[in-house]
């Protein structure tokens, strides 16, 4: 389990820290990155537009993943920021004005599938271009305190929070 000081992020972001196994950050990445891939390319074709409950706002598969990428985006963003020292406040963002404005379902699973491949292999190099300090650096993100390296494991361990719900409640 990472160990990480409390003082780096939201305590709400506990529960995606605590998921991630790899205590190097870049060796997480790169792991969770083929783990995922695999998954995703073993969903069959017709879950993609598949959701567990026909309750407004349940979300297809295809929208988790997107999720999924819209928040890895936004996190490799923050710690881009944090890294560079920038000391402006970020503002949070809204995963269901994300997700509506996505049109997620109506892409296909290899576009999607390419999209993740691109996005990882992005935030791969970016954090790879960090040093130790870098990593360390503290900044602001929805009114809560985010170091660089926490935003790399929460992208890690929230990308695998949702892989489990798809397996759990999608498949």
């Amino acid at each position: 389990m990472i160990n990480l000081p409390t003082n780096e992020y939201n305590p709400y972001y506990s529960g995606y820290i605590q998921q991630v196994k790899n205590d190097s950050l870049l060796a997480g990445l790169e792991e969770s990155f083929e783990e995922t891939l695999l998954f995703l390319k073993a969903i069959p074709d017709d879950k993609w537009d598949y959701s567990y409950s026909f309750s407004e706002g349940k979300w297809t598969v295809k929208e988790v993943v997107q999720h999924i990428l819209d928040t890895e985006r936004v996190f490799a963003y923050r710690a881009l920021c944090f890294a560079r020292k920038d000391k402006v406040k970020l503002p949070g963002f809204d995963q269901d004005d994300y997700l509506s404005a996505s049109f997620a379902n109506d892409r296909s699973k290899d576009d999607i599938i390419d999209e993740y491949i691109s996005i990882r292999k992005a935030t791969i190099t970016l954090f790879k271009s960090f040093t130790d300090d870098m990593l360390r650096q503290i900044g602001v993100a929805s009114d809560n305190p985010l170091s660089t390296r926490a935003a790399g494991f929460i992208i890690i361990g929230h990308e695998k929070h949702h892989c489990n719900i798809i397996q759990e409640r999608y498949l």
